[in-house]
């Protein structure tokens, strides 16, 4: 058991040992202390050589299993210094590794017409409100929604200006404009806003 700095001891040998006399639990805990040790002791004592015979047969197998998970991890170490002697860079003469991992999505910038906090909408879903209503009322409306106090509840900013905007249009009565109706929404909105605060 060379390089081995520990080994088990079992909790169903508890038993065993409380049935042998405590100069005899002794002799046999010293007996195996010294097996794993690679002391290689023997007993005169028939009762420790056969009590033992039955412990030193677990210790066997533990070993064997610990060396092939020993042979496995030394394996797996000397993988993975040789990927990354493989990746590292020459600096002033000494073998730095590379640890630094960038992952960018341009498609998600690209494609936003406008964020703030959790919220964002797509020019694509822009354009689609954009052929419903003009772009001043789409913005009057997506800067009313990042003022709005209780935004942090809305999960979509296109469903929430969709329905907004929406809401305006229901709301234009024959003498008023749509815009003056929006501006109106808006205001609501945020005195609605203010009052919860």
């Amino acid at each position: 058991m060379k390089n081995k700095k520990s080994f088990l001891l079992y909790a169903d040998w508890k038993e065993t040992f409380e049935t042998l006399s405590d100069d005899k639990a002794g002799e046999l805990i010293k007996h195996i202390f010294a097996y794993v040790n690679d002391e290689n002791p023997t007993s005169d004592d028939m009762l420790i050589n056969a009590v033992f015979a039955n412990i030193k047969h677990t210790l066997k197998r533990d070993l064997k299993k610990w060396e092939q998970q020993h042979a496995q991890r030394v394996l797996a170490g000397k993988k993975s210094a040789e990927i990354r002697k493989r990746n590292s860079t020459v600096v002033n003469g000494r073998s730095v590794s590379s640890t630094v991992n960038v992952n960018v999505n341009d498609n998600v910038l690209y494609n936003t017409y406008r964020k703030f906090n959790h919220l964002s909408i797509s020019k694509e879903e822009f354009n689609k409100l954009n052929k419903l209503y003009s772009t001043e009322k789409i913005d009057n409306v997506l800067d009313a929604i990042e003022n709005f106090a209780n935004n942090k509840k809305y999960k979509s900013l296109y469903l929430t200006a969709r329905n907004w905007l929406s809401k305006e249009n229901t709301s234009v009565s024959s003498n008023t404009s749509a815009d003056d109706a929006l501006l109106k929404h808006v205001k609501t909105q945020l005195n609605a806003s203010k009052k919860r605060k």
